[in-house]
């Protein structure tokens, strides 16, 4: 008879598998269950920004994907609307790199590959009890409800659309965003420093998407080509263009007695800064962490050791979300006054010195000082 599990996981996808990895080093028996697999293209074209805590948590675990796969950003420059830009430079901050950008398929496959050696994890085809049941399974989950937790949803009137570019000229491993009357535009780069591939990310107001979905390939290249201004000369499609809304969410509760949330079943923020992976996986390290350093009395369901996973990680959250919310409200605004401000501000942040040093290394995960539990 198998041994009993001591921490059921529902949701196997990155922040899950991370998640397990975790427990398993702490010699705990983890149950890992799938949950419904979404339906997707046949290419999953997103990538994700990662910040160095996060790569450093995936090195740690032996899950980082290898240089093809995963593209360090040596630069960034955002511009507005009205000729405000804000340039950001990796090695102006001592650093290898601002973010990586990493393919999701090969994220996934590594992370797979980890689990699947690792004796301590058993993957599941349904839930079975345990003394902790941690919620991965993303926005749609489905055992939010079970728990009584109230997911509050704002929703944006905007889709993300997603696609693979190539590009006439080198990217330089330069990430690029325009902000621009309430759109917000990101080329990624990918294929290493050297490399022409690009993840597009547009967040476009719902009217505009549906349009942009329907054109033919040129059109759209054209269209996209207008709204970068040529910055990388010449760019084609190199894969199908897939779409999904956008939200703001935060769940009410994040745990109780024998369960937790983690990830995008406990919150959700606008994709604009890049940073939804990279709090799931702080999510994750942060509650290993917790339970690694539990009394030896409490139980792993016990409810005041999980509030401390959910004080330590709430307000780093939150002020996420508040920060590209605002973002995202500043740059919808059509009037030219409103145009004015934000743009007068990025200039201003562009010269702002130590207050812009400070922002992109929280940005980029340093320091990595999350954890704030405390006793109860």
């Amino acid at each position: 008879m198998a041994a009993p599990l001591d921490v059921c996981i529902r949701g196997a996808g990155m922040v899950g598998r991370t998640l397990a990895l975790l427990l398993a080093r702490d010699r705990l028996r983890v149950g890992l269950v799938a949950g419904p697999t979404p339906v997707q293209a046949a290419q999953d074209v997103r990538a994700y920004a990662l910040n160095a805590a996060s790569r450093d948590l995936l090195l740690r675990l032996r899950a980082w994907p290898d240089e093809q796969h995963a593209t360090a950003v040596a630069a960034m420059d955002i511009r507005g609307d009205e000729g405000g830009r804000v340039q950001f430079s990796a090695s102006r901050e001592g650093a290898p790199a601002l973010a990586w950008i990493v393919d999701v398929e090969a994220l996934l496959s590594r992370l797979r590959e980890a689990v699947r050696y690792q004796p301590q994890i058993e993957e599941l085809e349904a839930p079975q009890p345990a003394a902790l049941t941690v919620v991965c399974e993303g926005r749609g989950s489905a055992t939010r409800d079970e728990f009584g937790v109230n997911f509050q949803v704002t929703s944006y009137p905007q889709r993300a659309i997603a696609a693979r570019l190539t590009s006439e000229h080198a990217h330089g491993g330069t990430a690029h965003q325009w902000f621009d009357d309430g759109n917000v535009l990101g080329l990624l780069p990918l294929g290493g420093a050297s490399g022409n591939s690009l993840a597009l990310v547009w967040s476009v107001q719902e009217p505009r998407a549906d349009e942009l979905l329907a054109m033919p390939a040129a059109e759209f290249e054209d269209r996209l080509q207008a709204a970068c201004g040529n910055a990388l000369g010449r760019m084609t499609l190199a894969s199908e263009r897939m779409a999904w809304p956008l939200q703001r969410a935060q769940a009410d509760r994040w745990c109780g007695a024998g369960w937790a949330l983690a990830g995008d079943a406990a919150h959700n923020v606008h994709p604009l800064a890049g940073q939804g992976l990279n709090l799931g996986l702080a999510d994750a390290e942060t509650l290993a962490q917790v339970l690694h350093e539990r009394e030896y009395w409490r139980s792993l369901g016990d409810e005041k050791l999980l509030r401390r996973y959910e004080r330590a990680r709430k307000a780093d959250v939150l002020a996420m979300a508040w920060t590209t919310d605002g973002l995202q409200q500043l740059f919808a605004q059509p009037a030219n006054a409103w145009a004015w401000v934000r743009n007068w501000g990025m200039r201003g942040f562009e010269h702002s010195g130590p207050l812009k040093s400070w922002v992109v290394r929280q940005a980029m995960g340093r320091p990595a000082n999350f954890l704030r539990t405390g006793r109860t």
